[in-house]
């Protein structure tokens, strides 16, 4: 019998893809669920052929020099890749791959919980619930933006940003984007395409956020992309906290230029801007958008999937580096 490759799972994973991970490696599981420091990451890797990170672990270029030699794989338990110095792993020859495609409809289905709560005012309606402040039924009472019909802006239309487009048809908002290259006609569905950041604003009474964090995309939306925007428009992000000016939006919510943002990821999760939580029109959740059993399965799986072919020296399906 073949000895089983060493993998270090840097996170406890669901049930199912720990157990395919017990079947098929000697894997070493993080029973404590915690955040490894970057000394503990080095040391628990030692001899491991492979690592299943998560986007908790910051893999940079200082950490990834120090990764032991026998480290050939890191196969990350996430799509977006910020969190892994992509350059130093290639100049190590170790393989960099993500999870693509199957967190789509369950980050979709969060930036429209986000795009509703925020327009109808949420987080007010329930804290009242529950702190037994509900005030008598009024016409003026607790007035929120209507979203059917709407204006919808999308920034980055990738895969999740075509399944928020398709989920927003069902409100008959008209959809705006700007991406990197246009889509063909039958992605595009109508949606009107614009080529530039600065031209899409404008159009957005609702803005959701798509794209992926990098050095292009760091601060994106930034306090003069944000006065472009209508007045009292929502802002969604469901991408990453780094393609938000903090500043910049929370200014925006306290003057009222912006009506409300729906937010599920920030800058320096999970120690954000301590602001936000002041906010009554900020609808803040902790970074669930893949938080599904289904996703969260489909990502390990997919995960394992290219694992399995790296340690079968073939290509895997999703190499970053």
């Amino acid at each position: 019998m073949s000895k089983k490759a060493v993998v270090l799972v840097t996170r406890k994973l669901p049930q199912a893809v720990e157990a395919r991970l017990a079947r098929d490696y000697d894997a070493r599981f993080n029973t404590e669920d915690r955040v490894y420091s970057s000394d503990e990451l080095v040391e628990l890797a030692a001899d491991a052929e492979a690592i299943i990170p998560c986007h908790t672990e910051k893999l940079s270029a200082e950490l990834i020099a120090r990764l032991p030699k026998s480290v050939r794989a890191i196969c990350s338990f996430s799509v977006g890749y910020d969190h892994i110095d992509l350059a130093a792993a290639k100049a190590r020859g170790i393989c960099v791959t993500n999870t693509p495609e199957v967190l789509s409809d369950a980050t979709a289905e969060i930036a429209v919980l986000l795009m509703l709560g925020a327009a109808r005012r949420v987080y007010e309606g329930e804290r009242q619930i529950r702190t037994e402040t509900w005030a008598d039924w009024s016409a003026t009472y607790q007035l929120g933006l209507q979203v059917t019909g709407k204006r919808l802006g999308i920034l980055g239309m990738g895969r999740v940003g075509q399944i928020m487009a398709r989920r927003a048809r069902g409100f008959d908002m008209q959809i705006h984007y700007y991406n990197r290259h246009r889509l063909a006609p039958e992605l595009e569905q109508g949606a009107v395409y614009h080529d530039s950041v600065e031209a899409l604003l404008p159009h957005c009474d609702f803005l959701s956020i798509h794209c992926p964090a990098t050095p292009e995309t760091h601060h994106l939306l930034n306090a003069q992309r944000i006065a472009l925007l209508p007045d009292e428009a929502v802002v969604v992000n469901t991408a990453r906290g780094a393609v938000v000016d903090d500043e910049a939006l929370i200014a925006a919510l306290r003057t009222g230029k912006l009506f409300a943002a729906g937010l599920d990821v920030f800058n320096n999760e999970p120690s954000i801007d301590s602001r936000y939580k002041e906010l009554e029109n900020a609808f803040l959740l902790p970074h669930v958008g893949s938080a599904t059993r289904e996703t969260r399965d489909a990502m390990g799986f997919r995960a394992l999937d290219n694992l399995d072919a790296i340690v079968s020296g073939l290509e895997p399906r999703d190499r970053l580096a």
